[in-house]
């Protein structure tokens, strides 16, 4: 479960979420919608540890993740949280099961059982006969497809993903979104997505809508 509690945060002058609660079950798919400038991103990236809110708390798990900093704070996003984005963020020099090991390598599991896992979910999502293929030889579609493996490695609680299908055509966006229920409905995961789909935001499991940095009922 992921409990956010008061987050306000503020660029400069620009308050951009004013006082967000939030409170977010297992194994459901959750949309962020609004209007671009709202706060979404923001709020995924407090909700993801990747930037600090100003106040409030974000919990996930059951654990205070407000109060780890540093090399505590690494670890937990490691074992804890994946990420999808919309541009895939794949290492261009690595092929697809390295992009997929690394997160599992830095968690410090060996190479070996982190292939083993590696081919393991690359297979689940079609991407066996790619796996020694480096990004620039995949499509927009494999390479996210690779991006979730990599989210997925070491079984984390939660996947955020931000505007995962914003880069691809309409044939592979459904196919993402078609993968996403498959993904909670197989290993349980909670996915968090900002996303201006609207046909995949209906069909998700809950609607969350940021206007002018709150949560509209």
């Amino acid at each position: 479960m992921i409990v956010l509690k008061d987050i306000k945060k503020s660029f400069s002058q620009l308050e951009v979420l004013k006082g967000i609660n939030l409170t977010i079950e297992d194994s459901k798919i959750v949309s962020i919608v609004g209007a671009s400038g709202a706060g979404k991103t923001t709020l995924l990236q407090i909700a993801g540890t990747l930037l600090k809110a100003d106040s409030g708390e974000v919990n996930i798990g059951g654990i205070d993740a407000g109060k780890l900093s540093g090399k505590k704070l690494a670890e937990f996003r490691n074992k804890n949280i994946g990420f999808v984005f919309q541009f895939h963020h794949l290492l261009p020099e690595f092929n697809a099961i390295e992009n997929v090991c690394i997160p599992a390598l830095i968690g410090g599991k060996n190479q070996k059982e982190a292939e083993k896992r590696a081919l393991e979910l690359l297979s689940f999502l079609n991407l066996s006969h790619r796996t020694t293929h480096k990004p620039s030889e995949l499509s927009g579609g494999e390479q996210q497809r690779v991006a979730i493996a990599r989210a997925l490695i070491n079984d984390p609680e939660v996947i955020f993903a931000d505007e995962p299908s914003g880069n691809l055509d309409s044939k592979n966006r459904e196919e993402l979104h078609n993968l996403f229920f498959q993904l909670r409905d197989t290993f349980k995961k909670t996915f968090v997505i900002v996303t201006h789909d609207d046909n995949f935001a209906a069909t998700s499991d809950r609607i969350i809508r940021i206007k002018d940095g709150k949560i509209e009922e």
